[in-house]
């Protein structure tokens, strides 16, 4: 039995790196130490090595509710320690009485300066606090030209692991009924939008499933798959609970606050 049965066409490169991965560490007798990743790419890690075998891997993103966190692969002999994840924690600085920072601003000025996604975690943002989660590799680079966010001229003061902040993702749980599990149907019900409207938001890039862009409506989603539409919010698929007599499936989805 194939291990690509299991998972989708795209991820299917994932799959072979982590087989690559394991491979390396079992070779060389040294942990392997990813970039961040999703809580997807996660899922998809933890499944391939599992709990019991020759080689381990443990997720670090500088706190237990961190949505993006860097994986170690590592022999079973091997006991990690907080410092091979290679994290570093910065807190914003900036005028906060004249300027408000915002999730997106903070994004678009971290990729501005070219860097990929993959290289930073979370950002957190609870009220005027703004901190970051970083790459160590990339650290003195971002202490050096990340000097504006927004139209807000900004500094970074490292911090450590019991200074972030606690932003947990809140979801309000709802029952629905579709007609399938296409992508375009699920997000028309969910936000209650035509799917005529919803088809070019998603020809558009503006749908992401396990935060990736797919610009397939008839994409079909599956139990557990998240799910969001920019401008409108992020939502959960918790359960499907079987069909109704009219052949409709009955799900129960957790909606961003």
């Amino acid at each position: 039995m194939s291990i690509y049965q299991h998972f989708r066409q795209d991820e299917h490169a994932l799959i072979d790196n982590v087989l690559e991965w394991k491979e390396e560490v079992l070779s060389q007798y040294s942990p392997k130490l990813t970039d961040f990743l999703d809580p997807r790419e996660q899922q998809i890690i933890a499944a391939i090595i599992g709990t019991e075998g020759d080689v381990q891997v443990s997720f670090e993103g500088g706190q237990s509710f961190a949505e993006r966190k860097r994986a170690l692969l590592y022999p079973d002999y091997y006991r990690p320690e907080p410092s091979d994840f290679q994290l570093k924690m910065y807190e914003v600085k900036y005028p906060t009485k004249f300027v408000k920072i915002e999730h997106p601003q903070v994004l678009g000025a971290m990729m501005s300066l070219g860097i990929r996604r993959s290289k930073f975690g979370d950002i957190l943002i609870q009220s005027d606090v703004v901190q970051l989660i970083i790459a160590q590799e990339i650290s003195a680079y971002i202490e050096a030209n990340l000097q504006s966010i927004g139209k807000a001229k900004v500094t970074l003061a490292e911090i450590a692991e019991t200074e972030l902040i606690e932003v947990k993702e809140e979801l309000i749980e709802q029952v629905y009924t579709v007609s399938s599990m296409r992508l375009d149907v699920l997000l028309s019900t969910i936000y209650n939008l035509s799917r005529q409207k919803i088809q070019p938001f998603i020809a558009n890039g503006a749908a992401k499933v396990n935060f990736k862009t797919v610009e397939q409506p008839a994409f079909e989603c599956k139990e557990g798959d998240v799910l969001s539409l920019r401008g409108y919010g992020r939502s959960r698929i918790v359960s499907m609970d079987g069909k109704t007599k009219k052949e409709k499936w009955r799900i129960v989805v957790g909606k961003q606050k």
